[in-house]
Protein backbone atom coordinates (compact mmCIF):
# COMPACT_ATOMS: atom_id res chain seq x y z
CA UNK A 1 0.00 0.00 0.00
CA UNK A 2 1.71 2.98 -0.81
CA UNK A 3 1.93 5.74 2.32
CA UNK A 4 -0.32 8.59 3.32
CA UNK A 5 -1.91 11.41 3.51
CA UNK A 6 -4.68 10.14 1.94
CA UNK A 7 -7.79 12.08 0.57
CA UNK A 8 -11.42 10.87 1.05
CA UNK A 9 -14.35 11.57 -1.41
CA UNK A 10 -17.92 10.82 -0.98
CA UNK A 11 -20.12 11.00 -3.99
CA UNK A 12 -24.25 10.96 -3.34
CA UNK A 13 -25.72 9.77 -6.45
CA UNK A 14 -28.92 9.51 -7.83
CA UNK A 15 -29.61 5.55 -6.58
CA UNK A 16 -26.58 4.94 -3.87
CA UNK A 17 -23.43 7.10 -2.14
CA UNK A 18 -20.00 6.10 -2.54
CA UNK A 19 -17.13 6.83 -0.16
CA UNK A 20 -13.61 6.47 -1.84
CA UNK A 21 -9.95 6.48 -0.81
CA UNK A 22 -7.43 7.48 -2.82
CA UNK A 23 -3.87 8.42 -2.17
CA UNK A 24 -2.42 11.44 -4.04
CA UNK A 25 -1.46 9.42 -7.00
CA UNK A 26 -5.09 8.97 -7.56
CA UNK A 27 -4.85 5.18 -6.68
CA UNK A 28 -7.72 3.75 -5.48
CA UNK A 29 -7.40 2.39 -2.20
CA UNK A 30 -10.88 1.45 -0.80
CA UNK A 31 -14.31 2.11 -1.68
CA UNK A 32 -17.87 1.20 -0.16
CA UNK A 33 -21.52 1.82 -1.31
CA UNK A 34 -24.86 1.94 -0.26
CA UNK A 35 -28.07 1.84 -2.26
CA UNK A 36 -29.85 5.07 -1.37
CA UNK A 37 -34.22 4.18 -2.22
CA UNK A 38 -35.51 6.61 -4.95
CA UNK A 39 -39.63 6.58 -4.77
CA UNK A 40 -41.61 8.24 -7.76
CA UNK A 41 -44.83 9.28 -6.08
CA UNK A 42 -46.03 10.48 -9.42
CA UNK A 43 -45.21 10.10 -13.13
CA UNK A 44 -42.17 12.30 -13.78
CA UNK A 45 -41.47 12.49 -9.69
CA UNK A 46 -38.83 11.13 -8.15
CA UNK A 47 -37.74 11.72 -3.99
CA UNK A 48 -35.63 10.37 -1.26
CA UNK A 49 -34.98 10.62 2.05
CA UNK A 50 -32.29 13.26 2.64
CA UNK A 51 -31.21 11.09 5.75
CA UNK A 52 -30.60 7.95 3.94
CA UNK A 53 -27.41 9.61 2.66
CA UNK A 54 -26.16 10.51 6.14
CA UNK A 55 -27.19 6.46 7.18
CA UNK A 56 -25.06 5.80 4.14
CA UNK A 57 -22.26 8.04 5.30
CA UNK A 58 -21.88 6.41 8.55
CA UNK A 59 -21.91 2.62 6.89
CA UNK A 60 -19.64 3.64 3.77
CA UNK A 61 -16.90 5.59 5.51
CA UNK A 62 -15.93 3.39 8.38
CA UNK A 63 -16.11 0.58 5.86
CA UNK A 64 -13.27 2.39 3.44
CA UNK A 65 -11.13 2.88 6.71
CA UNK A 66 -11.50 -0.62 7.11
CA UNK A 67 -10.93 -1.97 3.79
CA UNK A 68 -7.67 0.38 3.56
CA UNK A 69 -6.29 -0.58 6.95
CA UNK A 70 -5.87 2.92 7.39
CA UNK A 71 -6.54 5.45 10.66
CA UNK A 72 -8.47 8.13 10.75
CA UNK A 73 -5.13 10.52 11.36
CA UNK A 74 -4.22 9.14 7.95
CA UNK A 75 -6.72 11.05 6.35
CA UNK A 76 -5.88 14.77 5.07
CA UNK A 77 -9.27 16.16 3.70
CA UNK A 78 -12.36 14.87 2.35
CA UNK A 79 -14.86 16.37 0.12
CA UNK A 80 -18.52 16.05 -1.32
CA UNK A 81 -20.34 15.91 -4.72
CA UNK A 82 -24.10 15.42 -5.22
CA UNK A 83 -26.72 15.19 -7.77
CA UNK A 84 -27.83 18.75 -8.64
CA UNK A 85 -30.72 20.33 -8.23
CA UNK A 86 -31.22 17.43 -5.69
CA UNK A 87 -33.43 20.29 -3.30
CA UNK A 88 -33.58 19.49 0.47
CA UNK A 89 -36.07 21.70 2.25
CA UNK A 90 -35.66 22.31 6.18
CA UNK A 91 -35.36 23.93 9.63
CA UNK A 92 -31.72 25.57 10.61
CA UNK A 93 -30.50 22.19 11.94
CA UNK A 94 -30.76 20.43 8.89
CA UNK A 95 -33.94 18.72 9.90
CA UNK A 96 -35.79 17.74 6.61
CA UNK A 97 -39.43 18.67 6.39
CA UNK A 98 -40.48 16.82 3.21
CA UNK A 99 -38.98 13.82 1.24
CA UNK A 100 -36.01 15.34 -1.08
CA UNK A 101 -37.04 16.44 -4.56
CA UNK A 102 -34.90 14.90 -6.79
CA UNK A 103 -32.93 16.24 -9.70
CA UNK A 104 -34.92 14.33 -11.81
CA UNK A 105 -38.28 15.59 -11.08
CA UNK A 106 -40.30 17.36 -13.70
CA UNK A 107 -43.62 18.03 -11.45
CA UNK A 108 -42.42 21.85 -11.58
CA UNK A 109 -42.64 21.99 -15.54
CA UNK A 110 -45.17 24.63 -15.36
CA UNK A 111 -43.48 26.93 -13.50
CA UNK A 112 -40.66 26.59 -15.03
CA UNK A 113 -42.34 27.59 -18.19
CA UNK A 114 -43.35 31.09 -16.55
CA UNK A 115 -40.22 31.95 -14.89
CA UNK A 116 -38.95 31.20 -18.71
CA UNK A 117 -41.43 33.62 -19.84
CA UNK A 118 -40.11 36.19 -17.96
CA UNK A 119 -37.82 36.85 -20.19
CA UNK A 120 -35.07 38.40 -17.69
CA UNK A 121 -31.91 38.68 -19.35
CA UNK A 122 -30.15 36.56 -17.17
CA UNK A 123 -31.63 33.57 -18.70
CA UNK A 124 -29.17 33.98 -21.52
CA UNK A 125 -26.87 32.43 -19.05
CA UNK A 126 -28.89 28.68 -19.05
CA UNK A 127 -29.69 29.30 -22.85
CA UNK A 128 -32.64 31.09 -22.73
CA UNK A 129 -35.13 29.03 -20.74
CA UNK A 130 -35.22 27.31 -16.77
CA UNK A 131 -35.43 23.45 -17.31
CA UNK A 132 -38.41 22.20 -14.59
CA UNK A 133 -35.31 20.38 -12.82
CA UNK A 134 -33.85 23.22 -11.46
CA UNK A 135 -33.97 25.81 -8.20
CA UNK A 136 -36.31 28.24 -8.75
CA UNK A 137 -39.16 26.20 -10.44
CA UNK A 138 -39.19 23.41 -7.98
CA UNK A 139 -39.19 26.17 -4.99
CA UNK A 140 -41.96 27.83 -6.89
CA UNK A 141 -43.96 24.74 -7.24
CA UNK A 142 -43.27 24.32 -3.41
CA UNK A 143 -44.74 27.63 -2.60
CA UNK A 144 -48.01 27.21 -4.66
CA UNK A 145 -48.61 23.39 -3.67
CA UNK A 146 -47.18 23.09 -0.12
CA UNK A 147 -46.86 26.37 1.16
CA UNK A 148 -47.11 25.62 4.65
CA UNK A 149 -43.54 23.65 4.50
CA UNK A 150 -42.03 26.60 1.97
CA UNK A 151 -43.10 28.96 4.81
CA UNK A 152 -41.72 26.64 7.78
CA UNK A 153 -38.22 25.77 5.97
CA UNK A 154 -35.32 28.25 7.10
CA UNK A 155 -33.35 26.39 4.61
CA UNK A 156 -34.08 25.41 1.30
CA UNK A 157 -30.91 24.22 -0.59
CA UNK A 158 -28.51 21.21 -2.43
CA UNK A 159 -28.15 17.72 -1.00
CA UNK A 160 -24.74 18.43 -1.02
CA UNK A 161 -25.24 21.88 0.88
CA UNK A 162 -27.16 19.56 3.55
CA UNK A 163 -24.40 16.98 3.81
CA UNK A 164 -21.59 19.64 4.01
CA UNK A 165 -23.76 21.20 6.80
CA UNK A 166 -23.95 17.58 9.03
CA UNK A 167 -20.17 17.61 8.48
CA UNK A 168 -19.03 21.09 9.60
CA UNK A 169 -22.07 22.80 11.08
CA UNK A 170 -21.80 25.45 7.91
CA UNK A 171 -24.51 26.17 5.69
CA UNK A 172 -22.91 26.97 2.00
CA UNK A 173 -23.86 27.00 -1.19
CA UNK A 174 -21.23 26.06 -4.07
CA UNK A 175 -20.89 28.64 -6.90
CA UNK A 176 -21.04 25.36 -8.97
CA UNK A 177 -24.57 24.57 -8.12
CA UNK A 178 -25.84 28.18 -8.08
CA UNK A 179 -24.74 29.07 -11.48
CA UNK A 180 -25.30 25.93 -13.12
CA UNK A 181 -28.64 25.53 -11.58
CA UNK A 182 -30.20 28.98 -9.38
CA UNK A 183 -29.93 31.50 -11.98
CA UNK A 184 -26.86 32.84 -10.77
CA UNK A 185 -24.69 34.37 -13.29
CA UNK A 186 -21.61 36.09 -11.91
CA UNK A 187 -20.90 38.93 -14.98
CA UNK A 188 -24.34 40.12 -14.07
CA UNK A 189 -23.81 40.54 -10.35
CA UNK A 190 -25.34 37.70 -9.20
CA UNK A 191 -29.06 36.75 -8.73
CA UNK A 192 -32.00 38.99 -10.83
CA UNK A 193 -34.12 40.51 -8.43
CA UNK A 194 -36.19 41.34 -11.12
CA UNK A 195 -36.75 37.88 -12.05
CA UNK A 196 -37.33 36.70 -8.68
CA UNK A 197 -40.24 39.37 -7.63
CA UNK A 198 -41.70 38.50 -11.07
CA UNK A 199 -42.59 35.10 -9.85
CA UNK A 200 -43.13 36.19 -6.64
CA UNK A 201 -39.71 34.29 -5.30
CA UNK A 202 -38.83 37.67 -3.43
CA UNK A 203 -38.88 35.57 -0.19
CA UNK A 204 -36.38 32.74 -1.23
CA UNK A 205 -33.02 33.86 -1.33
CA UNK A 206 -33.45 34.94 3.01
CA UNK A 207 -34.02 30.63 3.01
CA UNK A 208 -30.65 30.36 0.75
CA UNK A 209 -27.17 29.80 2.59
CA UNK A 210 -25.73 33.00 2.06
CA UNK A 211 -21.55 31.88 2.11
CA UNK A 212 -20.75 30.67 -1.48
CA UNK A 213 -17.94 28.78 -1.98
CA UNK A 214 -15.37 27.32 -4.93
CA UNK A 215 -14.41 23.75 -5.93
CA UNK A 216 -11.94 22.53 -4.04
CA UNK A 217 -12.64 25.58 -1.29
CA UNK A 218 -12.61 24.37 2.39
CA UNK A 219 -15.90 25.03 3.75
CA UNK A 220 -15.06 24.47 6.91
CA UNK A 221 -13.51 21.46 9.67
CA UNK A 222 -15.21 18.19 10.83
CA UNK A 223 -17.13 18.75 13.89
CA UNK A 224 -16.81 16.26 16.63
CA UNK A 225 -20.09 15.51 16.48
CA UNK A 226 -19.96 13.89 12.58
CA UNK A 227 -16.52 12.91 13.29
CA UNK A 228 -17.90 9.83 15.92
CA UNK A 229 -20.29 9.04 13.80
CA UNK A 230 -17.93 8.23 10.61
CA UNK A 231 -14.82 7.37 12.65
CA UNK A 232 -13.00 10.20 11.36
CA UNK A 233 -10.61 12.67 13.54
CA UNK A 234 -12.68 16.09 14.44
CA UNK A 235 -10.96 19.05 12.56
CA UNK A 236 -9.70 16.97 9.61
CA UNK A 237 -10.50 19.85 6.44
CA UNK A 238 -14.02 19.46 3.96
CA UNK A 239 -14.19 20.51 1.04
CA UNK A 240 -16.69 21.48 -1.80
CA UNK A 241 -17.04 19.35 -4.97
CA UNK A 242 -20.46 20.77 -6.40
CA UNK A 243 -22.63 18.32 -8.94
CA UNK A 244 -21.00 15.31 -9.79
CA UNK A 245 -20.61 15.26 -13.25
CA UNK A 246 -18.01 18.62 -12.98
CA UNK A 247 -16.38 16.97 -10.02
CA UNK A 248 -15.93 14.17 -12.88
CA UNK A 249 -14.37 16.49 -14.93
CA UNK A 250 -11.89 17.28 -12.83
CA UNK A 251 -11.29 13.01 -12.23
CA UNK A 252 -11.19 13.05 -15.75
CA UNK A 253 -8.04 15.67 -16.19
CA UNK A 254 -10.72 17.82 -17.96
CA UNK A 255 -8.97 21.40 -17.13
CA UNK A 256 -8.58 22.63 -20.12
CA UNK A 257 -10.71 24.47 -22.72
CA UNK A 258 -11.44 21.99 -25.62
CA UNK A 259 -11.71 18.57 -23.95
CA UNK A 260 -14.92 17.04 -23.32
CA UNK A 261 -16.28 15.09 -20.47
CA UNK A 262 -19.15 12.24 -20.72
CA UNK A 263 -20.34 11.08 -17.25
CA UNK A 264 -22.24 7.70 -17.92
CA UNK A 265 -24.36 7.53 -14.74
CA UNK A 266 -27.93 7.35 -14.49
CA UNK A 267 -28.32 10.14 -16.50
CA UNK A 268 -25.75 11.17 -18.91
CA UNK A 269 -23.79 14.68 -18.69
CA UNK A 270 -21.72 16.34 -21.86
CA UNK A 271 -19.25 18.46 -20.38
CA UNK A 272 -17.75 21.08 -22.56
CA UNK A 273 -14.88 23.25 -21.28
CA UNK A 274 -14.56 26.48 -23.42
CA UNK A 275 -12.34 30.04 -22.32
CA UNK A 276 -15.33 32.17 -23.83
CA UNK A 277 -18.82 31.82 -23.79
CA UNK A 278 -20.90 30.23 -26.18
CA UNK A 279 -24.11 31.43 -26.62
CA UNK A 280 -27.14 30.36 -28.49
CA UNK A 281 -27.01 26.44 -28.40
CA UNK A 282 -29.20 24.00 -26.91
CA UNK A 283 -27.06 23.10 -24.15
CA UNK A 284 -27.24 24.44 -20.80
CA UNK A 285 -25.22 27.73 -19.94
CA UNK A 286 -22.94 28.84 -20.90
CA UNK A 287 -21.73 28.99 -17.39
CA UNK A 288 -19.43 31.07 -16.12
CA UNK A 289 -16.41 30.04 -13.54
CA UNK A 290 -19.09 27.25 -12.39
CA UNK A 291 -15.70 24.86 -13.13
CA UNK A 292 -12.64 27.10 -12.89
CA UNK A 293 -12.18 30.80 -12.52
CA UNK A 294 -11.98 32.50 -16.06
CA UNK A 295 -13.48 29.64 -17.60
CA UNK A 296 -16.69 28.81 -19.00
CA UNK A 297 -18.94 25.36 -19.47
CA UNK A 298 -21.43 24.24 -21.70
CA UNK A 299 -23.32 21.23 -20.38
CA UNK A 300 -25.54 19.16 -22.51
CA UNK A 301 -27.63 15.93 -20.97
CA UNK A 302 -29.87 13.26 -21.14
CA UNK A 303 -31.74 13.12 -18.23
CA UNK A 304 -32.18 9.17 -18.39
CA UNK A 305 -29.24 6.69 -19.84
CA UNK A 306 -27.82 4.50 -16.64
CA UNK A 307 -31.43 4.51 -14.94
CA UNK A 308 -33.24 3.24 -18.80
CA UNK A 309 -30.78 0.52 -18.36
CA UNK A 310 -31.56 -0.59 -14.62
CA UNK A 311 -35.36 0.20 -16.08
CA UNK A 312 -34.81 -3.01 -18.16
CA UNK A 313 -32.48 -4.89 -16.13
CA UNK A 314 -35.12 -4.81 -13.15
CA UNK A 315 -38.02 -5.40 -14.78
CA UNK A 316 -37.57 -7.64 -18.26
CA UNK A 317 -34.19 -9.08 -18.42
CA UNK A 318 -35.31 -12.12 -15.24
CA UNK A 319 -33.70 -14.84 -17.49
CA UNK A 320 -30.38 -12.96 -17.83
CA UNK A 321 -30.40 -12.85 -13.66
CA UNK A 322 -30.57 -16.16 -13.15
CA UNK A 323 -27.81 -16.59 -15.96
CA UNK A 324 -25.79 -14.66 -14.00
CA UNK A 325 -26.44 -15.92 -10.31
CA UNK A 326 -25.37 -19.23 -11.86
CA UNK A 327 -22.03 -18.55 -13.84
CA UNK A 328 -21.10 -16.00 -11.25
CA UNK A 329 -21.24 -13.06 -13.22
CA UNK A 330 -23.07 -9.46 -12.84
CA UNK A 331 -26.17 -9.23 -14.85
CA UNK A 332 -25.14 -6.31 -16.81
CA UNK A 333 -22.25 -8.82 -18.39
CA UNK A 334 -24.78 -11.43 -19.36
CA UNK A 335 -26.88 -8.45 -20.69
CA UNK A 336 -23.62 -7.28 -22.78
CA UNK A 337 -22.92 -10.51 -23.94
CA UNK A 338 -26.07 -10.93 -25.74
CA UNK A 339 -26.40 -7.77 -27.01
CA UNK A 340 -22.78 -7.89 -28.69
CA UNK A 341 -24.37 -10.74 -30.72
CA UNK A 342 -27.03 -8.31 -32.37
CA UNK A 343 -25.67 -6.43 -35.18
CA UNK A 344 -25.47 -2.57 -35.57
CA UNK A 345 -29.11 -1.12 -35.78
CA UNK A 346 -30.75 -4.26 -34.25
CA UNK A 347 -32.09 -5.25 -36.89
CA UNK A 348 -34.95 -2.40 -37.42
CA UNK A 349 -35.52 -1.72 -33.82
CA UNK A 350 -35.02 1.91 -32.44
CA UNK A 351 -34.93 3.37 -28.95
CA UNK A 352 -35.82 7.11 -28.16
CA UNK A 353 -34.44 7.52 -24.69
CA UNK A 354 -36.79 10.26 -23.54
CA UNK A 355 -38.15 8.15 -20.58
CA UNK A 356 -38.01 11.19 -18.23
CA UNK A 357 -37.90 14.00 -20.70
CA UNK A 358 -35.81 15.70 -22.93
CA UNK A 359 -32.75 17.55 -20.96
CA UNK A 360 -30.84 18.94 -24.36
CA UNK A 361 -31.47 20.11 -26.53
CA UNK A 362 -34.89 19.87 -27.02
CA UNK A 363 -35.80 21.02 -23.55
CA UNK A 364 -38.76 18.77 -23.37
CA UNK A 365 -39.93 17.33 -19.78
CA UNK A 366 -43.15 15.90 -21.50
CA UNK A 367 -41.14 13.75 -24.06
CA UNK A 368 -41.65 10.15 -23.65
CA UNK A 369 -39.45 7.47 -24.18
CA UNK A 370 -40.32 4.47 -27.04
CA UNK A 371 -39.23 1.40 -28.95
CA UNK A 372 -40.22 1.17 -32.51
CA UNK A 373 -39.72 -1.06 -35.45
CA UNK A 374 -40.35 -4.02 -33.24
CA UNK A 375 -41.29 -7.19 -34.61
CA UNK A 376 -41.55 -11.05 -33.66
CA UNK A 377 -37.91 -11.65 -34.55
CA UNK A 378 -36.61 -9.49 -31.98
CA UNK A 379 -35.84 -10.83 -28.26
CA UNK A 380 -34.78 -9.24 -25.03
CA UNK A 381 -30.84 -8.40 -26.72
CA UNK A 382 -32.26 -6.41 -29.50
CA UNK A 383 -34.44 -4.54 -26.62
CA UNK A 384 -31.32 -3.44 -24.60
CA UNK A 385 -28.53 -3.16 -27.30
CA UNK A 386 -31.09 -0.69 -28.45
CA UNK A 387 -30.96 1.26 -25.29
CA UNK A 388 -27.78 1.39 -25.78
CA UNK A 389 -27.95 2.74 -29.39
CA UNK A 390 -31.14 5.08 -28.28
CA UNK A 391 -28.72 6.69 -25.76
CA UNK A 392 -25.41 6.70 -28.10
CA UNK A 393 -28.20 8.86 -30.83
CA UNK A 394 -28.90 11.24 -27.90
CA UNK A 395 -25.06 11.86 -27.30
CA UNK A 396 -24.48 12.62 -30.69
CA UNK A 397 -27.77 15.07 -31.29
CA UNK A 398 -25.65 17.15 -27.95
CA UNK A 399 -22.66 16.99 -29.51
CA UNK A 400 -23.69 18.44 -33.19
CA UNK A 401 -25.81 21.26 -31.00
CA UNK A 402 -22.57 21.88 -29.62
CA UNK A 403 -20.98 22.08 -32.69
CA UNK A 404 -23.29 24.78 -34.25
CA UNK A 405 -21.74 26.93 -31.55
CA UNK A 406 -18.49 26.36 -32.79
CA UNK A 407 -16.86 23.71 -29.99
CA UNK A 408 -15.04 20.96 -31.34
CA UNK A 409 -13.63 18.43 -28.62
CA UNK A 410 -10.98 16.49 -30.43
CA UNK A 411 -12.03 13.54 -28.13
CA UNK A 412 -14.94 12.56 -25.37
CA UNK A 413 -13.50 11.39 -21.71
CA UNK A 414 -15.56 8.95 -20.52
CA UNK A 415 -16.31 7.89 -17.13
CA UNK A 416 -18.87 6.84 -14.84
CA UNK A 417 -20.74 2.94 -14.56
CA UNK A 418 -21.86 3.16 -17.67
CA UNK A 419 -18.08 3.03 -18.58
CA UNK A 420 -17.19 0.20 -17.53
CA UNK A 421 -19.70 -1.07 -20.58
CA UNK A 422 -17.20 -1.70 -23.18
CA UNK A 423 -19.97 -2.68 -25.80
CA UNK A 424 -21.84 1.02 -24.76
CA UNK A 425 -18.69 2.56 -25.03
CA UNK A 426 -17.77 1.25 -28.27
CA UNK A 427 -21.38 1.66 -29.69
CA UNK A 428 -20.45 5.76 -28.43
CA UNK A 429 -17.40 6.08 -30.86
CA UNK A 430 -18.91 4.47 -33.42
CA UNK A 431 -22.12 6.62 -33.12
CA UNK A 432 -20.09 9.60 -32.69
CA UNK A 433 -17.41 9.17 -35.06
CA UNK A 434 -15.45 10.45 -32.07
CA UNK A 435 -12.42 8.69 -30.08
CA UNK A 436 -13.12 8.03 -26.23
CA UNK A 437 -10.72 8.32 -24.05
CA UNK A 438 -10.72 6.16 -20.40
CA UNK A 439 -8.51 7.02 -17.46
CA UNK A 440 -7.31 4.75 -14.99
CA UNK A 441 -10.16 5.24 -12.69
CA UNK A 442 -13.37 4.69 -13.96
CA UNK A 443 -15.50 5.77 -11.38
CA UNK A 444 -13.49 9.78 -11.59
CA UNK A 445 -17.04 11.43 -10.12
CA UNK A 446 -15.44 10.32 -6.81
CA UNK A 447 -11.81 10.60 -8.01
CA UNK A 448 -12.70 14.22 -8.78
CA UNK A 449 -13.92 15.02 -5.50
CA UNK A 450 -10.89 13.57 -3.60
CA UNK A 451 -8.89 15.89 -5.99
CA UNK A 452 -11.19 18.69 -4.68
CA UNK A 453 -10.30 17.26 -0.79
CA UNK A 454 -6.81 17.25 -1.71
CA UNK A 455 -7.00 21.18 -2.73
CA UNK A 456 -9.02 21.77 0.28
CA UNK A 457 -6.43 20.23 2.79
CA UNK A 458 -3.96 22.25 1.19
CA UNK A 459 -1.94 19.65 -0.40
CA UNK A 460 -1.80 20.53 -3.61
CA UNK A 461 -2.11 24.62 -5.19
CA UNK A 462 -4.83 24.28 -7.72
CA UNK A 463 -7.15 22.13 -8.85
CA UNK A 464 -5.11 21.71 -12.24
CA UNK A 465 -2.03 20.94 -10.24
CA UNK A 466 -3.86 17.65 -8.64
CA UNK A 467 -5.87 16.99 -11.43
CA UNK A 468 -2.53 16.55 -13.72
CA UNK A 469 -0.84 14.52 -10.64
CA UNK A 470 -3.73 12.28 -9.99
CA UNK A 471 -5.57 11.58 -13.36
CA UNK A 472 -3.54 9.23 -15.80
CA UNK A 473 -5.35 7.93 -19.21
CA UNK A 474 -5.18 4.48 -19.59
CA UNK A 475 -7.03 3.59 -23.38
CA UNK A 476 -8.42 5.05 -26.45
CA UNK A 477 -11.75 3.66 -28.04
CA UNK A 478 -11.10 4.11 -31.79
CA UNK A 479 -14.56 4.32 -33.93
CA UNK A 480 -15.45 1.42 -36.41
CA UNK A 481 -16.08 2.87 -39.86
CA UNK A 482 -18.24 -0.22 -41.41
CA UNK A 483 -21.11 0.34 -37.77
CA UNK A 484 -20.42 4.36 -38.23
CA UNK A 485 -21.82 3.61 -41.85
CA UNK A 486 -24.69 1.71 -40.58
CA UNK A 487 -25.93 4.39 -37.44
CA UNK A 488 -25.78 7.19 -39.87
CA UNK A 489 -29.04 5.42 -41.51
CA UNK A 490 -30.68 5.05 -37.85
CA UNK A 491 -29.39 8.03 -36.34
CA UNK A 492 -31.49 10.18 -39.29
CA UNK A 493 -34.81 8.00 -38.06
CA UNK A 494 -34.14 8.98 -34.55
CA UNK A 495 -33.65 12.54 -35.40
CA UNK A 496 -37.39 12.02 -36.98
CA UNK A 497 -38.86 10.50 -34.68
CA UNK A 498 -39.47 13.08 -32.04
CA UNK A 499 -40.99 15.74 -33.83
CA UNK A 500 -43.56 12.88 -35.40
CA UNK A 501 -44.38 12.00 -31.90
CA UNK A 502 -44.54 15.49 -30.21
CA UNK A 503 -47.70 16.46 -29.78
CA UNK A 504 -48.71 12.73 -28.91
CA UNK A 505 -45.94 12.99 -26.71
CA UNK A 506 -47.39 16.06 -24.76
CA UNK A 507 -51.28 14.75 -24.89
CA UNK A 508 -50.54 11.97 -22.93
CA UNK A 509 -47.99 13.35 -20.48
CA UNK A 510 -50.46 16.35 -20.02
CA UNK A 511 -53.21 14.24 -19.22
CA UNK A 512 -51.70 12.71 -16.33
CA UNK A 513 -51.24 16.04 -14.76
Amino acid sequence: MSRGPYVLGIDCGTQSLRSALFDLEGRLLASSTQQCPVTHPRVSWAEQNANDWWEACKATVPAVLNEAGVSADDIAGLAVDGTSCTVVVCRADGTPLRPVILWMDQRAYEQAERITATEDPILRYVGGSDSPEWMLPKALWLKEHERETYDRADVIAEGTDWLLFRLTGQWTASINCITCKWNYARPEGGWSQAMLKAVELDDLRPKWPQRIVELGEKVGELSPTAAEALGLKAGTPVAEAGIDAYAAMFGLDVVQPGRLALVMGSSTCHMALCSEGIFGTGAWGPYPDALLPGTWVLEGGQTATGSIVQWFKNNFAHAQQAEAKQRGLDPYEVLDEQAAGIPPGCEGLLCLDYFQGNRTPLRDPLARGMFWGLSLKHTPAHLFRAIYEGTAFGTRQILEDLGTGGFQGEAIYACGGGARSRLWLQIHADVCRVPILLTREPEATVLGTAICAAVGAGLFGSIQEASARMVTVTERIEPQPKNAEVYDFYYDKYLRTYPAMKNLFHQVARSQD
